[in-house]
């Protein structure tokens, strides 16, 4: 593909923006897990969990996805502030790939201490000028006991990790369109504040059309795409994440 102008470039990405930003794809995405409820707290529960296994087969990722919400009682915010020890044994088989029953273990009782002490996951994703919200969310996050083997579920920006599963779940909790997919919900946050996704698929797509040079797929890549992205939309920029992601996974760009 020949490389587009300026103009050209943000009218191909507004298309295809428009063309994926859209409910239909929403079966089998992990967002699916969110749109399950309709209350602040269980949509940031379930979101929370759906991103944090975001790897793999989709299908797999949905499938797992739904099957913590049943073992919530499909009431992930009241079970999460009254949950007993005793009620952890029956996520003692769940496994997603790497993600397994110690790592969930110590999710949920984290998360309890979160929403029973610190007001809920919205209140640990703080603002700031200096660095990304989910820095701060993951300090908060990692202070109950855990192995270290569980840090790696929880990317740290702060080592250069891309994050790209928890920038896409900031995606969906901070962005608010008429489209039925992203929720805006969190209000502290503004969609300018974000940052794009990056993964394989849609990294390769950002350096076919030029909007990345740097070739690993790090936190800088994130930022230096996030910054491409501002100049076709400076207050909305990650919602390029649709169009990067559709190419690169359903029209193989």
């Amino acid at each position: 593909m020949k490389r587009l102008k300026a103009a050209e470039l943000k009218d191909f990405l507004e298309e295809k923006y428009l063309l994926y930003n859209n409910s239909q794809f929403i079966e089998t995405d992990p967002v699916s897990i969110p749109h399950l409820f309709s209350k602040k707290e269980d949509i940031e529960i379930a979101g929370f969990f759906a991103a944090t296994i975001a790897w793999g087969q989709r299908n797999t990722i949905v499938r797992n996805a739904r099957r913590l919400m049943q073992l919530m009682d499909d009431d992930p915010h009241r079970f999460s502030l009254d949950f007993s020890k005793n009620d952890l044994k029956a996520f003692s088989k769940f496994v997603h790939r790497t993600f397994q029953e110690e790592d969930c273990r110590f999710y949920l009782l984290s998360l309890q201490e979160v929403y029973r002490k610190h007001g809920g996951l919205s209140k640990l994703f703080k603002a700031s000028q200096s660095e990304s919200p989910i820095i701060n969310a993951r300090a908060v996050f990692l202070k109950h006991p855990h192995l270290k083997r569980s840090e790696k579920h929880f990317s740290n920006p702060g080592a250069g990790s891309a994050a790209k599963r928890l920038n896409m779940f900031l995606r969906w909790m901070v962005r608010k369109d008429s489209n039925g997919v992203d929720f805006g919900i969190w209000k502290h946050l503004s969609p300018a504040q974000l940052i794009c996704p990056l993964d394989v698929h849609s990294g390769r797509v950002a350096r076919k059309l030029g909007l990345l040079k740097r070739r690993q797929n790090d936190w800088q890549a994130a930022s230096e795409l996030t910054s491409s992205l501002k100049l076709f939309d400076e207050q909305d920029p990650v919602k390029y994440d649709f169009a990067l992601f559709g190419l690169g996974v359903f029209e193989r760009f």
